[in-house]
Parts: C-alpha cells; sequence; structure tokens
C-alpha cells in the first residue's frame, strides 16, 4: 500500500472540504496506507487546541499523522502553547521529504 500526503490549504472553518479530505485520509488510511495530513496556509487555524475539530481527533485516533507547517501557524499568530497536542507543527522540509521519499500527493 502506498503512503499518502494530503496537503490542506483552506480554512476548515470556511470550507466544506476540510472535512471531505479529513474523510479520504480516514477512508486510506482504514484501507492499510500510512497517511499524512499537512496542514499548510490558513488550513492551520485547525491546529489551535480551541479550534476542537473532531475531524483531526478521530484522525489521530486512526492513527493519521497530523503535521502543520510552522512557519503558517507563525504567521498567523498562533502559539506553540496554542497548538493542539494532536498536531505535530514542523518545517515545511518535512513536506519536502515526504515527497522525496514517494508519497503520494493530494493537495488542495
Amino acid at each position: 500500500m502506498s503512503d499518502y500526503v494530503l496537503i490542506e490549504s483552506r480554512d476548515p472553518f470556511e470550507s466544506r472540504g476540510f472535512s471531505q479530505r479529513c474523510d479520504l485520509a480516514l477512508t486510506l488510511q482504514l484501507d492499510g496506507a500510512a497517511v499524512t495530513l499537512f496542514l499548510v496556509e490558513n488550513a492551520v487555524l485547525a491546529a489551535r487546541s480551541s479550534a476542537n475539530l473532531r475531524e483531526l481527533e478521530k484522525l489521530s485516533k486512526s492513527g493519521v499523522q497530523l503535521l502543520a507547517d510552522d512557519f503558517a501557524l507563525r504567521e498567523r499568530g498562533i502559539r506553540t502553547a496554542e497548538i493542539s497536542t494532536l498536531v505535530k507543527p514542523v518545517k515545511l522540509d518535512a513536506l519536502l521529504s515526504a515527497l522525496a521519499a514517494g508519497s503520494k500527493a493530494i493537495w488542495n
């Protein structure tokens, strides 16, 4: 089975597509793939612990890795203490490494 990186850039509170991508990530994970959801741009708003998004809890429990671009977090004024424990802030290099290692990317 393949590895997938779903790259989400849209604000989860303005786009219904965010939950659709979370459903896709869960489906791929349940089918046996290794799945990472990488939050970039406005999607990092989902990384705040105050966001309380059930989709992220569900993904985390199923084994989907949840990452957020640390630059996008800083640009939006989200401090480390405000980030959900489910989400790991990382440099964008982590995405490039995953792609270089052969993960299939789905970008939105």
